[in-house]
């Protein structure tokens, strides 16, 4: 990817991610002075992860948003919107949570954290039909005509990041991260939103070396699919209602697929570095 092509046209977006992680370092030090329980002044320990997961997913968002060949009018009403619903996730996990109120999972709370509650769940469905139209931009032909390598690479990473909305979804449905006697739904939910920066990443690596064609869609398809496999896995082993600290075949799988991912990093890795060595000597 050009470097022009970063955060091209989406600084707003951009700053809103970095709101977010000014938010999550705020919250963190609150976390330090106050304690982590879920009493009033207390408990900003759960703000500080989501606001620092929802600013970097935005950052990466904004990131990758020039190759997605939306028109001018698209990117707009994205853009908007996500930086509406974003300020109001903020609002309501830092406010609620620096009250000692679960913002999504009221009881006994007062109007205010019942209207709080409802409107992050109506703001949650928002983020992810707006964030449905995003993803399918990246499956036309207009999008891969840009960058090959990334957009196919991206491609696996909104399925990932699709997944674990559904894991979002999940979580509601359920009333809470914890299933059953030892599942946790907060990992199947959060990991594959990381996606979005490992994926494209080794897309990118794999357009900076001089290697065969075949060779870099076959790195960029192993770490994609590997990467499904390994949050496939996790979510199989939590449905089960299994801690994932187990030594058993589910969990093993998935620590196999994300060490793959990283092989295959690397790999795109070591080829971008030889290839930008080799031009460097030539150029001499």
């Amino acid at each position: 990817m050009n470097k022009t092509l970063w955060f091209k046209e989406e600084k707003l977006l951009a700053w809103t991610g970095v709101l977010g992680v000014v938010m999550a370092l705020l919250c963190g030090i609150g976390a330090l002075l106050y304690g982590v329980e879920d009493t009033p002044g207390k408990g900003l320990a759960k703000a500080f992860s989501f606001n620092a997961a929802l600013g970097v997913f935005l950052l990466s968002t904004a990131a990758i948003s020039p190759l997605s060949g939306m028109k001018p009018k698209g990117k707009a009403v994205f853009r908007w919107t996500y930086f509406t619903l974003a300020l109001y996730s903020y609002f309501a996990e830092t406010v609620q949570h620096a009250r000692g109120v679960n913002p999504r999972f009221v009881e006994d709370g007062s109007a205010f954290d019942s209207l709080v509650a409802n409107g992050f769940a109506f703001v949650a469905l928002l983020l992810v039909v707006f964030y449905l139209f995003f993803a399918a931009q990246f499956f036309r032909k207009r999008s891969y005509a840009l960058q090959p390598e990334i957009v196919m690479s991206i491609r696996y990473a909104m399925v990932a990041v699709l997944l674990s909305f559904a894991g979002g979804i999940w979580i509601s449905v359920n009333g809470g991260r914890d299933f059953g006697a030892d599942g946790n739904l907060i990992w199947f939910h959060g990991l594959g939103f990381h996606a979005i920066q490992a994926l494209p990443i080794v897309g990118w690596l794999t357009m900076r070396a001089t290697m065969p064609a075949m060779a870099k869609r076959m790195i960029i398809h192993v770490s994609g699919i590997a990467f499904l496999g390994g949050l496939l896995a996790i979510g199989w082993q939590t449905a089960l209602e299994r801690t994932l600290a187990e030594w058993t075949l589910l969990p093993l799988a998935a620590l196999a697929f994300f060490l793959v991912v990283t092989a295959a990093g690397a790999r795109a890795l070591l080829e971008a570095v030889r290839s930008t060595r080799a031009a460097s000597a030539a150029s001499k």
